[in-house]
C-alpha cells in the first residue's frame, strides 16, 4: 500500500500567499519562499503553488515566484494558474516545477492534457477541478471558481484521465476555507470511478478532516492551506497523529 501524501498549498496573489473562504475574502498568509522552506522542514511530501489571479488577469504564472520557491525545495513541486499552452508548461518545468496543474486551460482545450502527457509524461500533469454543488449535481467551475461550465465533475474527471492526466486535484468550492472538512461524498465518488490518484482539497479545519479524507474518502493525498498557515496543526504533528490511526505516512 502506498503512503498517503500531505501537501501544503500556497495560493499566491501579487507575490504573497493568501487564503480566503469559498474563493473570496482573501487574507495575507506570508511569503511563498519562506513558507515553502518551512513546510519542507516540517515533513511535507509535496508542495502546490497556485497563482490564483493569473487566469482572471489573463497573464502567465509569476515565474519569479516559481523560481524562488523551487530553489528552496527538494520535494516535488506543482504549479498552477495562468497555464494556457505547451510552451507555458515547458517554461514552468524549466523554472523548477516538477508538475503542472491544468484547470481552465484544459476545459477550453482538452487536447492540451493529451499533448502535455505525451510530451512531458503523465506524471507531470495534474487535472485540477473546482466543483460546486448545484441543482445539476456536482458542477465544474472555471476561472478560479467564477464561471459555471455545465460539466459534471465525474464525467470531466474521467475524460481528463482518459486523455492522460496523471492525478486529479479536486477542490470543493463550497468547502474551501470554511474549515468544515472535505466533501467526503464527492471525493469518495470520484475515487470509486477513477484509477488515477485523487488529491483532496477544500475545507480542512482540523487534523481529523485529513484522517477522514484518507479513511473514508479514500483519497491518495490531502491538500491543505488554512490548517497549516494559521497554526491549526503542524505537518509533523499531523503525521504522528495519522500514524497512530494506522494511516501510512512518510515520517
Amino acid at each position: 500500500m502506498l503512503t498517503k501524501r500531505i501537501i501544503p498549498c500556497l495560493d499566491v496573489k501579487e507575490g504573497r500567499v493568501v487564503k480566503g473562504k469559498c474563493f473570496i475574502g482573501l487574507q495575507d498568509a506570508g511569503d511563498p519562499s519562506t513558507l515553502a522552506k518551512f513546510y519542507e522542514s516540517q515533513g511535507a511530501d509535496e508542495l502546490v503553488l497556485l497563482d490564483i489571479a493569473a487566469t482572471l488577469e489573463g497573464r502567465s504564472t509569476f515565474l519569479d515566484v516559481v523560481s524562488k520557491v523551487a530553489k528552496e525545495l527538494s520535494i516535488p513541486f506543482s504549479v498552477g494558474g495562468g497555464i494556457r499552452s505547451l510552451a507555458d508548461i515547458r517554461t514552468l518545468l524549466n523554472a523548477g516545477a516538477d508538475k503542472v496543474s491544468l484547470n481552465t486551460a484544459a476545459l477550453k482545450n482538452p487536447e492540451l492534457i493529451r499533448q502535455a502527457s505525451e510530451i512531458f509524461g503523465s506524471q507531470c500533469v495534474i487535472l485540477a477541478i473546482d466543483v460546486k454543488k448545484t441543482a445539476a449535481g456536482w458542477e465544474v467551475f472555471s476561472h478560479a471558481g467564477t464561471v459555471a461550465t455545465g460539466l459534471d465533475a465525474l464525467g470531466w474527471a474521467l475524460e481528463g484521465a482518459r486523455l492522460g492526466a496523471g492525478e486529479l486535484l479536486v477542490t470543493s468550492i463550497d468547502r474551501d476555507g470554511t474549515q468544515e472538512g472535505y466533501d467526503l461524498e464527492l471525493i469518495e465518488m470520484l475515487g470509486r470511478s477513477l484509477s488515477i490518484p485523487i488529491i483532496a482539497s477544500g475545507g480542512v479545519g482540523k487534523w481529523e478532516d485529513i484522517r477522514d479524507a484518507f479513511a473514508i474518502g479514500k483519497a491518495d493525498a490531502a491538500l491543505a492551506a488554512s490548517l497549516f498557515h494559521f497554526k491549526g496543526c503542524s505537518i509533523r504533528e499531523l503525521k504522528k497523529l495519522l500514524a497512530k490511526e494506522e494511516i501510512r505516512v512518510r515520517i
